[in-house]
């Protein structure tokens, strides 16, 4: 067996490994304490496992290796995973500075709702079809606890997960056209009384489900699995039988364009 390389995240170390077993590949870990572990390959593997241990140290929390543990990891392991650190700061900073500047306004702005400044903040920012500025300002507000952490939970992971694949002029555009086009639809529909994230997004998740159709060799940003779910939201939250309000033409809104996005971006890319 070869070295190939060594994690102190005993959980992020294991998925790697049922990941490669789902790739057909041999690998084992090694570790003294439980804790701090060592990956190492077959001589005759090594070559095709180093530029897969390389993708994994960039996004060791993509969530294919989650999925690779379901589907053939086992329930027996030595490692150490309880007390094991969330690094939940860390991984904030690790973030791009567009991804960190919306989830920090985010939480400003509900914090100053939540003290007291709802009336006037929310007139300054609610949607004005007069006011250009406003056309994008309604995806920082948020109303509730369960809305904002729902929102920023996607908008993280799908949003870094987008960056990394793709660059940050991709989510910078995404950002902008989504948030547009979710909130002038929800606006042309409903009203101009909404708010939130949601609308980027379904803009994300469309994006990430048609980049991954449309490049199937490269590792897909978004599974299935939650594809689905969102769009069975998206339909629940149309039929009205959901315990929340939501801006349901602004979350399909977000959707399509999200998805023209991708298309639009596989076809530049082709001419280029």
């Amino acid at each position: 067996m070869i070295e190939l390389g060594s994690l102190n995240n005993p959980r992020a170390a294991q998925g790697f490994i049922d990941y490669l077993k789902s790739q057909g590949l041999d690998a084992k870990i090694h570790s003294a304490d439980g804790s701090n572990v060592i990956i190492s390959v077959t001589e005759e593997d090594f070559h095709q496992v180093q530029p897969l241990w390389g993708e994994f140290t960039q996004n060791p929390n993509h969530e294919k290796y989650q999925q690779a543990s379901w589907d053939v990891g086992s329930t027996q392991s030595p490692l150490k995973y309880q007390g094991q650190s969330l690094n939940l700061m860390a991984r904030f900073k690790a973030l791009s500075w567009l991804n960190q500047t919306v989830s920090i306004l985010s939480i400003v702005i509900y914090v100053a709702f939540l003290l007291g400044g709802f009336d006037e903040i929310y007139t300054a920012l609610q949607f004005n079809p007069s006011q250009p500025l406003s056309w994008l300002t309604p995806a920082l507000l948020h109303f509730s606890a369960m809305h904002i952490v729902f929102n920023l939970i996607w908008w993280m992971s799908l949003g870094d997960n987008i960056e990394k694949q793709c660059g940050k002029l991709s989510l910078i555009g995404l950002f902008l056209v989504t948030a547009l086009i979710s909130n002038w639809a929800q606006y042309l529909m409903v009203g101009p009384n909404f708010g939130g994230l949601s609308g980027v997004v379904y803009g994300l998740l469309g994006f990430c489900w048609i980049h991954s159709f449309l490049n199937p060799n490269k590792p897909a940003l978004v599974s299935t699995a939650i594809v689905s779910f969102m769009l069975i939201w998206l339909v629940l939250g149309f039929a009205d039988v959901l315990f929340v309000g939501m801006a349901n033409w602004a979350h399909l809104g977000g959707l399509v364009s999200g998805m023209a996005f991708a298309y639009t971006a596989k076809v530049f890319n082709a001419k280029r």
